[in-house]
Order: C-alpha cells, then sequence, then structure tokens
C-alpha cells in the first residue's frame, strides 16, 4: 500500500478488518435494496405465487427448545475459526472438522422446525416420496420416465430420473422418516469438504483454510437439510475435486486423464440428479485451459456422456426429459408468475443466501486462480435469469452453485498478495441470516 508524504499506511490487520466491515455494509446495503424490491413485487404484482418474497413459502415464527442449538454451533465454530493455533492444524483435521461441522450446523438449522425438519421436505405433495410407487426397477423406471409426466409431482417432473433412483435405493434400507432424513443431509454435506480441497488445489491452503467457516456457516445450508439438490451439489464439488486434481502440475500421464474421465463421469452424474449441473461442464473445460490441459476435455467429455449413453440404453434421453421438464414449467408456472418481478427476486435471493462473502467474492474474483469455478456458477445463474426460468425457488435451485460464486472472498486483496485474514465478521453475519431465515421462513423444501 502506498502512502503520501506524512501518511502512514494501516497495519494490515486494521486494513482487512476494515475491508470486511466494508463488504458487511455493501451487503447490508444491498439487502435493504432488495426487501424494499420484495415490498413493491408484493404491493404492485399482479401475482407472485409466494406468501413470503423474495423467497417462494410463506413467513411464521419457529421457536422452539432446539433453537439454541445454531446459535451454540455457530459461536463454537467461530470460536474455533479465531484461534491462531487453527494454522498449525494438519489438513485431514481440518477437512473433517469442516464437516462434522457443517453437518452439526445444518442438522441445528433443520431442526428449528422440530423433527419434522429433517423429514418433511420430502413428504410433500410435491415433493419426490408420493412418486416412488413409480419406480419398480430402474431399467423399466428409466424406459418409462418421460410418459409419466401426469402422474409425477412437480419436483420430480422438474428434474431428471437421478433423485428418484437414489430414494428408491435408500428407503429399503433407512424408510422414509427420520434415518432418510439424516443420511440425505450427511450426503449433502460432503459438499463442504471437497469444495475445500478443491480450493486448496485451485487458490491455496492458506485461503482455503480462510474459507472453510465462511462456507461451514453459509446462510444457504437452511436448504442443504433432506434436499436432493443438495445431493447435485455434492456430486458436483467431487466433479470440481476430480478435475482440479487431474489438471494439477504434480498429475502426469495416465492418472491426469483417469481422473479427467472421473471428473467427466461424476458430471455426468450430476446431471441425472439436475439438469442446470450441465453449466457446471464450463468451469472444467475453462480450468483445463488455465492450466494448459486441453486435451483433458476429451476426456472429460467422454466421461460426462457415459451416464447418459447409459441412461439412453435402458430408455431414457435426456434431452426428451429436459423438455419435459421445460413442458411442466410452462404450463404450470411461467404464465402464472411475472418475470420480471421474479428476476428481481432471485437476485435478492441469492445476495441474502450467500451473506456478505457474496461482496468480498465479487470484489475480488479477478485475484484469484480459482475464477474458472466461479465463471460457470456465474454462467449458470445468469442463464437462468435471462432466460425467464427464476420464478420461485432459487434458494434450492441454485443451492449447487452457491459455493463456487463465493469462493473468492478470502482471495488476495491484490493479484499475488497474501490471502484475506480469516473472515469471522462475514462468517458471523452469515451465520446470523442462516438462523434468522430458518427462523422466519417455511419453505416446501
Amino acid at each position: 500500500m502506498t502512502t503520501g508524504p506524512g501518511e502512514r499506511s494501516l497495519p494490515p490487520i486494521r486494513e482487512q478488518t476494515g475491508a470486511q466491515v466494508r463488504d458487511l455494509a455493501i451487503w447490508l446495503g444491498l439487502v435493504l435494496i432488495g426487501l424494499l424490491t420484495a415490498a413493491l413485487a408484493v404491493a404492485y404484482a399482479d401475482d407472485l405465487g409466494t406468501a413470503a418474497a423474495p423467497f417462494f413459502g410463506r413467513y411464521r415464527i419457529a421457536i422452539n427448545p432446539e433453537s439454541i442449538l445454531a446459535p451454540l454451533i455457530a459461536a463454537a465454530v467461530l470460536y474455533a475459526a479465531s484461534r491462531p493455533r487453527l494454522t498449525r492444524v494438519r489438513w485431514p483435521a481440518i477437512l473433517t472438522g469442516a464437516y462434522l461441522s457443517a453437518l452439526a450446523w445444518t442438522v441445528a438449522l433443520a431442526l428449528l422446525d422440530g423433527k419434522g425438519g429433517l423429514d418433511h421436505p420430502l413428504a410433500g405433495t410435491d415433493g419426490y416420496l408420493v412418486n416412488l410407487a413409480e419406480v419398480d426397477g430402474p431399467g423399466d423406471f428409466l424406459a418409462t420416465f418421460t410418459t409419466l409426466n401426469d402422474q409425477l409431482t412437480a419436483a420430480s417432473v422438474g428434474h431428471p430420473p437421478g433423485p428418484l433412483l437414489l430414494l428408491s435405493l435408500l428407503t429399503p434400507l433407512l424408510g422414509t422418516g427420520l434415518g432418510l432424513g439424516l443420511a440425505l443431509t450427511a450426503l449433502s454435506t460432503l459438499t463442504i469438504p471437497l469444495v475445500l480441497v478443491t480450493a486448496k488445489n485451485a487458490v491455496g491452503e492458506r485461503a482455503a483454510r480462510r474459507y472453510a467457516p465462511l462456507i461451514v456457516l453459509a446462510p444457504y445450508a437452511v436448504w442443504v437439510a433432506v434436499s436432493m439438490d443438495g445431493i447435485t451439489a455434492a456430486i458436483l464439488a467431487a466433479t470440481m475435486a476430480a478435475g482440479a486434481h487431474a489438471s494439477r502440475r504434480s498429475t502426469r500421464g495416465l492418472p491426469a486423464v483417469a481422473w479427467a474421465f472421473a471428473a467427466g463421469l461424476l458430471l455426468g452424474a450430476a446431471t441425472m440428479f439436475s439438469y442446470a449441473a450441465a453449466w457446471m461442464g464450463l468451469s472444467l473445460v475453462f480450468l483445463n485451459f488455465a492450466r494448459r490441459r486441453p486435451f483433458h476435455n476429451i476426456a472429460t467429455g467422454l466421461g460426462a456422456l457415459t451416464p447418459l449413453l447409459i441412461a439412453q440404453l435402458w430408455g431414457f434421453n435426456w434431452m426428451t426429459g429436459l423438455h419435459m421438464a421445460y413442458d411442466d414449467y410452462t404450463n404450470r408456472i411461467e404464465y402464472q408468475r411475472p418475470a420480471l418481478w421474479w428476476a428481481l427476486l432471485s437476485v435478492v435471493v441469492l445476495i441474502i443466501v450467500t451473506g456478505p462473502a457474496i461482496v468480498a467474492s465479487a470484489r475480488k474474483m479477478r485475484n484469484t486462480p480459482g475464477w474458472p469455478f466461479l465463471i460457470g456458477a456465474t454462467v449458470a445463474v445468469l442463464f437462468s435469469i435471462a432466460a425467464g426460468l427464476t420464478r420461485g425457488g432459487v434458494e434450492h435451485a441454485w443451492l449447487p452453485f452457491f459455493p463456487w460464486i463465493t469462493l473468492a472472498a478470502t482471495a488476495p486483496a491484490a493479484p499475488g498478495g497474501p490471502p484475506a485474514r480469516m473472515p469471522l465478521l462475514l462468517a458471523a453475519a452469515g451465520a446470523t441470516t442462516g438462523v434468522i431465515v430458518e427462523a422466519v421462513l417455511h419453505s416446501p423444501w
């Protein structure tokens, strides 16, 4: 930092704390503008289709004995992150601690709704469990999936058959209640260590360590519990981790090609859970070119096509399923909800559920070598807005993209500089946001 005559530079700690305060202030200003926009939408839009703008659902106050758990867990995570000795803890312990903390945080948020918070998202009339009877066997189900649109719920018809196939495997073992909810939550939370592994590979261990409290206490954890979109997020995180490992300098020859192919396989698997997951393929393409491994895209592309070809052989055409989902959206949602208002409300939701980390990430995006991951996630979000596909529910539909949009939050303030200080203020604000949202919002997922 340069200074003029008679001026003194701020100490690095004070300077970085000031940056966090500025990011938080900007975020609070954007949230206020967003809430005013939501109020205008409620007042002037013909029919938003929701009683909880900018979110989809309805507002209520949920206070119960379990409500104390989430603030206590958030406080414990922030205390642990503030300890200087954290810099000396081995990396595997960081990953384990981050996973267990995120799992506890996610479950605690769900319990703000009582024990029903860990099973009701799947059991509603528009959820997946209603359609389990349609899954006689993987082959028959895949062959008939695109002919069942009249029998499928909104959740099932809006996604590829992956979620129902996974549930058909898990429910005989775990039932359809609390055990299933906990298992899905535990699987979804694997997103956290997988994103951190990718972050270490892409932006370095110091920046990844500082990113940990932000992603562990992210407000969007509200929608991770018992979420099939959370499963998609975990598969995509594994995709990015495999792709980053394949393209690292020390990975050469056949192992590099194998990892690139594995990244493609995982990407293809993710597209069997969410049609939008395909957008993250852009991140792999950009990453391979940025690291001068362009031929890895061939192996990755072949890997991505493999699950789709297998499904095709069993009778499910991915493009036909995509058209079915779009037709359902057009007939059930599009004509009812105003596109412009929901485009604005969706941006408001994005700002709220990513917390102040999104401001820090946007400000420093150009300073991080992890930019390919931000590009893929950002393009996915911008395309859905521009195409008019955001008319309620982006808080769960965009769940796989949120961690990558905030990846640059702990990037250096200047290219090549040291990573940002531990973002405790931003993490605390995000945790507070998550508790408030869960306490006042009842959403169908």
